[in-house]
């Protein structure tokens, strides 16, 4: 899990930043990363981010939002 949130921080643009982190239990000892971003909705479509994340297809099997705002 350590070399996923790795290669997820790594993505580096202008209008995103990377917050707090935290792995969650899903069950039978497996667990999820849940990561915190903030981005400039004009700077950074989250389609393409997810895309980009989910290319790490060694780590990746699901991205999904959890919560989202929009100012």
């Amino acid at each position: 899990m350590a070399a996923l949130e790795a290669a997820v921080r790594g993505i580096e643009k202008d209008g995103l930043v990377w917050g707090a982190s935290k792995l969650v239990p899903v069950g039978f000892g497996i667990k999820k990363l849940q990561i915190t971003l903030v981005i400039e909705d004009e700077k950074i479509s989250l389609s393409d981010l997810e895309e980009e994340i989910q290319a790490f297809e060694d780590y990746v099997q699901s991205t999904d939002v959890a919560a989202m705002q929009k100012l």
